[in-house]
């Protein structure tokens, strides 16, 4: 009589590649997960940084070439620790430039966040069109 079914070395060698299957596949999944945690809190600090450069584009009256520098609360953050660095500096002056003079402006913004205990960083460039006032002339701007 002929006996039907799997001999137990059979279903040992099929349990290991089952084994080894799962396991990749839970590794994988392992770092997919850490990924999108990452990216979550990256994208949450590029539109903190948009929000911050749109501030910044449409606001006349902040410090030139000298950097400034603030942080978001938790409630606007939420979870993410994060801050911001700016510096508001001419990119473009006319050869005779003097007061009521149009100019270029370039504003830099660094967003910063922690991922831990490591310091995350992203840097933003705008431009925007500003006016040369005899404060900017006393400060250097337009000489």
């Amino acid at each position: 009589m002929k006996q039907r079914g799997f001999t137990l070395l059979e279903v040992l060698v099929a349990t290991l590649i089952m084994a080894v299957a799962i396991t990749g596949l839970l590794s994988a999944l392992s770092t997919s997960l850490g990924s999108a945690a990452r990216l979550t809190d990256y994208d949450r600090a590029a539109l903190l940084g948009r929000q911050k450069m749109d501030e910044l584009l449409i606001a006349s009256k902040l410090p030139k070439l000298t950097p400034f520098e603030g942080t978001w609360a938790p409630e606007v953050a939420g979870d993410l620790r994060a801050g911001w660095r700016a510096r508001i500096a001419p990119f473009e002056m006319p050869p005779t430039a003097g007061p009521g003079t149009p100019y270029l402006e370039r504003v830099e913004l660094e967003i910063w966040w922690m991922n831990g205990e490591k310091r995350r960083t992203l840097a933003l460039e705008g431009f925007r069109r500003s006016v040369i006032t005899p404060e900017d002339r006393a400060l250097g701007i337009g000489r």
